[in-house]
């Protein structure tokens, strides 16, 4: 009998086991992209999320989570099933694939353990995005909270782990999406014309990593070419004295600088034979950091590095230009959105991420507009690594204004979180070498105090260009004098102190049946009426790039054509929403728009 009852016991558990591995699968979505199929609850992006950072120990805890809508004021009495992280409860790959809304929230649990060989470490919870605003619980314990859609955040939870066997997390998301002033960028809660499916909750990765008491949180890393150097700067304002920083840099692991120094100075490492990083040649160095407290190494993280400026100069004609490392470069490349019809904000998998960067590659583009969306470090990472210059948009939030009209005057809480956001995106992107131009605001989408945010970027980050205000209310001040016209192109007055780029144009249309998001149109934005055939959209946008030629030889500096993919109801994209036609021919497209660059 006791045997019976074991085998009772051990097949119900397994029974209970296995029900749980079946209980979540995809969502039946309207569209899906060639990697939809691949994604299962044991490979969700595995990869490490920190590309400029990383540490050999760390563990991955996206995968299966127990989730619960309830309303707003509400916490969960039961959980309503699994939801697959970091994909959006509204995603068909998180298995959810329902709409949260401001009226209601999402909580999420998960357990996990601890390997045995963090013993004597501190452990932090990272993640690497959460929309919008979270809270978090480790066994029971409150660890805090963080507002801000698209920024990291992590927290120590050493003191709320057991000594041994599984942990607890628990975590409450609200998103208000545009019904908020919060930046939101194209969310939008009932999606329709150029405004898409709403994002709530964790988007990114959540991981939990090992580390000292006193470790390197964070660094800036400023390549200064014309003085064949690299500026570190790592700060540790709360390590004690007797910490101290060695940098070492690597060419195919060959060391070619070495500089060691305090925390909070800026040491500046000097390159033998500099090699620079650009589209046609993004070579990156590697770097590693090490922290050591009393000539003892406590604390080391991987790096790398492309050395490469960007300023605005004159071309021989006098012309104010575009230069990179020193050289006037035409920056041309796609508007891109950044969504996706399978995990909404999320790509599928980091080869789907690669994959958009890797065809506007082929395509000859050298530049990328990320539109009002940023996105993981792993997708400036591929950037860095491909070789595309990144045009970065602040994702917009608040009231619109038109382009006759004064900057909006936004309350408090606004200000703060536009600020503390932006601040965010600067601070953490900040050692990427593709982004080279920072966009505060689109189209007066929320558009306020702009002399003040301009001078507020700058103070943020010099090294790069600003473009203030793109293709609306311009207030002559950034480095460029930047508008939109559709079909266009076209191009502003040249200016003495900014340079004169095309920031959308383009836009053309062209339906692909059974590669649709939906068959309704009927919200659908106007340029929809000037869907044609592959044959008249081939010569169509053949005619557009000829034109660009002839803006560029006036003193057009850069162009962004609307845009890389379908989004929705948004069918002027040169790919399928789902990614699986290519609608102009590659190798036609790469061939203009390499005469187009280096004409």
């Amino acid at each position: 009998m006791k045997k019976i009852l074991i085998t009772i016991i051990v097949l119900s558990i397994a029974f209970v086991s296995v029900a749980q591995k079946v209980a979540w699968k995809q969502a039946e979505g309207p569209l899906q992209t060639q990697w939809t199929s691949l994604v299962k609850p044991d490979n969700a992006h595995p990869e490490y999320p920190r590309p400029q950072m990383v540490r050999e120990k760390w563990k991955n805890l996206n995968g299966l989570w127990e989730y619960a809508i309830t309303n707003v004021l509400d916490e969960p009495k039961k959980w309503d099933g699994q939801i697959l992280v970091p994909f959006c409860a509204e995603s068909m790959l998180s298995g959810v694939e329902k709409k949260i809304g401001p009226s209601n929230m999402l909580w999420y649990k998960r357990k996990f353990t601890i390997p045995a060989d963090w013993k004597e470490q501190h452990v932090a919870l990272h993640f690497e995005a959460v929309d919008w605003k979270m809270t978090v619980w480790v066994n029971g314990k409150s660890i805090g909270g963080h507002s801000g859609g698209y920024d990291d955040f992590s927290f120590d939870i050493t003191d709320a782990l057991k000594k041994k066997g599984e942990q607890e997390i628990i975590i409450s998301v609200w998103d208000p999406s545009n019904d908020g002033t919060q930046p939101a960028g194209k969310q939008y809660n009932k999606p329709r014309s150029i405004w898409y499916t709403s994002v709530t909750g964790i988007w990114q990765t959540v991981w939990i990593e090992p580390v000292p008491e006193f470790s390197i949180n964070d660094f800036k890393i400023m390549p200064d070419v014309d003085k064949n150097n690299l500026q570190i700067f790592v700060p540790g304002k709360t390590i004690p004295s007797g910490y101290s920083i060695e940098a070492i840099a690597y060419d195919n692991n060959i060391k070619v600088g070495t500089v060691t120094g305090k925390l909070n100075d800026t040491l500046s490492l000097k390159l033998s034979n500099q090699k620079l990083w650009s589209p046609s040649n993004p070579f990156l160095y590697d770097l590693v950091i090490n922290l050591y407290n009393n000539g003892k190494k406590v604390d080391a993280v991987k790096s790398y590095f492309g050395m490469r400026s960007i300023k605005l100069g004159k071309d021989a004609k006098g012309i104010t230009r575009l230069l990179l490392n020193n050289q006037p470069l035409f920056q041309y490349g796609p508007l891109d959105q950044g969504f996706w019809p399978d995990g909404i904000y999320t790509a599928p998998t980091d080869d789907a991420l690669k994959y958009d960067i890797e065809i506007e590659k082929k395509l000859g583009f050298n530049m990328i507009r990320k539109h009002v969306k940023v996105e993981s470090k792993r997708w400036y990472y591929w950037c860095d690594k491909i070789g595309m210059l990144v045009w970065q948009d602040m994702p917009s939030g608040d009231r619109h204004i038109r382009k006759d009209e004064a900057d909006i005057i936004r309350d408090a809480q606004s200000s703060l979180e536009y600020k503390t956001e932006l601040k965010a995106m600067v601070n953490q992107h900040f050692n990427s070498p593709c982004i080279v131009t920072w966009v505060p605001f689109n189209e007066g989408w929320g558009q306020f105090q702009t002399d003040t945010i301009v001078e507020f970027v700058r103070n943020l980050d010099h090294t790069r260009l600003i473009s203030a205000t793109s293709g609306w209310a311009d207030r002559k001040t950034g480095d460029m004098s930047d508008i939109h016209v559709y079909p266009g192109p076209a191009m502003p007055e040249p200016e003495s102190n900014r340079a004169a780029v095309l920031g959308e144009f383009g836009g053309q249309a062209l339906i692909i049946k059974d590669h649709l998001w939906q068959s309704d149109f009927s919200f659908a934005p106007g340029h929809i009426r000037t869907s044609q055939t592959l044959e008249q959209l081939d010569s169509v946008y053949k005619g557009l790039v000829i034109k660009l030629m002839e803006l560029k030889s006036r003193g057009l500096s850069a162009a962004v054509y609307t845009q890389t993919t379908d989004v929705e109801t948004e069918v002027n994209g040169m790919m399928t929403y789902d990614r699986k036609i290519i609608k102009l021919d590659v190798d036609k497209l790469k061939a203009m728009h390499d005469q187009l660059i280096k004409q």
